[in-house]
């Protein structure tokens, strides 16, 4: 029980509310404003750009842990009002997992868990691989330099994602194209609320065309569980929507890896050797400050008491995995990348019943791209100096906007 953290019987002053901006890091620098909520206590209170009053904010990992597996912290409660956040717009759809407690979480989840089981996985890691040759069979062709965020991080993960969704050929470059502005914190809400509306209305009319659909990919999946009853077609909009999205993660994680790589001979050295990869792999994805700020809320449902401090029934709360996975009492020396360090699991994927859908995909991915990049690409290293290569702006999600490589 979270009340069990608290070492003081009495409840002491709320701390103050520090304004968050929305800050542009290029690199894979940590967020300065987050670095100093930690500093300040493991519970602090924030306000972002946009939204309403303020939220508690948990940085510790194991209050992380707590609060993400604690039914009293409310997802759905949150799309019934106004929370500050860092996004401009916010119109959350029925049926979103992001957003659903139990046992509606559950109910939604069963409707497309066979495509992101680890069988599901092994079946796909054959084409996966084939697309990913494909690709970088073109790069070698063309010769050095090129620029890996184009020739390969960005098509890859669209096109496995496309594949594990069922989207046609012809419209995968429209439904990325929605996919970036979605996440994007430039163009503001009006470009973002009309990305959403393309995407979501392509969805509904590709769940509907498959009503009754024997298929694997998810928007059969989906189709068939709409036919059933099991869920309405609302909600299996709602359920796509974030998944189809989820190929940007991907490609902004492993440009920061491999960025990461190629800046440190050292780390690049000990990724080359197949034994070690898996362990630099592993405390890359803890270290990478993979998205801007935080994440999405929670509501209180009742009064908790967490160290010393009283999270009113109704207040929001965020909690940032980025700090639980730089906690020193966690993970000694966090700034410091080190792939021997003994330490507990990282949450990079999230965790309790929000944990990532789609997290075995997402380690395919990249130790595919690891795997077929370093054995491809021989002597592979930046092809300009680390600290020219271009981030992108404006995004939720932090990555390198190119990254130029020789070999």
């Amino acid at each position: 029980m979270i009340e069990e953290t608290s070492t003081l019987t009495e409840q002491t002053p709320p701390p103050p509310v520090r304004e968050w901006p929305a800050l542009d890091l290029a690199g894979t620098e940590f967020d300065p404003v987050l670095a100093a909520l930690m500093r300040e206590g493991p519970l602090t209170r924030i306000r972002l750009p946009h939204g309403e009053g303020w939220a508690w904010l948990a940085t510790r990992y194991e209050d992380v842990k707590l609060i993400t597996n604690d039914p009293r912290f409310s997802r759905t409660e949150v799309t019934r009002r106004q929370v500050t956040r860092l996004a401009p717009s916010f119109a959350p759809r029925p049926g979103s997992l992001a957003w659903a407690d139990q046992p509606d979480h559950n109910r939604l989840r069963k409707a497309i868990a066979g495509a992101f089981t680890v069988g599901a996985a092994k079946r796909l890691r054959p084409r996966a691989q084939r697309i990913l040759d494909g690709l970088v069979d073109g790069v070698v062709a063309g010769g050095p330099p090129a620029d890996l965020v184009a020739r390969v991080l960005e098509p890859f993960p669209v096109a496995v994602v496309s594949e594990v969704m069922g989207v046609p050929a012809g419209d995968r470059e429209r439904v990325h194209a929605w996919t970036r502005q979605i996440i994007s914190t430039s163009g503001g809400a009006e470009a973002a609320d009309r990305a959403k509306q393309g995407m979501y209305g392509w969805i509904a009319e590709t769940v509907r065309a498959r009503a009754g659909s024997t298929g694997e990919d998810v928007y059969s999946l989906l189709g068939a569980a709409v036919g059933r009853g099991e869920i309405s077609e609302e909600e299996a909009v709602g359920l796509a929507g974030p998944l189809q999205i989820g190929g940007e993660a991907v490609t902004h994680n492993c440009g920061q890896m491999l960025f990461l790589m190629l800046s440190r001979p050292w780390l690049l050295e000990r990724a080359r050797r197949p034994e070690e990869r898996g362990r630099v792999l592993d405390e890359l994805l803890r270290f990478v400050p993979h998205r801007s700020s935080v994440g999405l809320a929670r509501i209180a449902l009742q009064d908790v008491r967490l160290h010393g401090h009283r999270i009113a029934a109704g207040e929001p709360v965020y909690v940032s995995y980025l700090a639980a996975n730089r906690d020193p009492d966690v993970f000694p020396d966090p700034d410091r990348i080190d792939p021997d360090r003994a330490a507990g699991a990282h949450l990079a994927y999230g965790n309790g019943p929000h944990y990532c859908t789609g997290a075995v995909l997402a380690r395919l991915q990249t130790e595919l791209l690891v795997d077929t990049l370093l054995g491809r690409l021989p002597g592979m290293r930046l092809a300009v100096p680390a600290g020219d290569v271009v981030w992108r702006r404006g995004t939720m999600i932090r990555g390198p906007q190119t990254l130029p490589v020789t070999w």
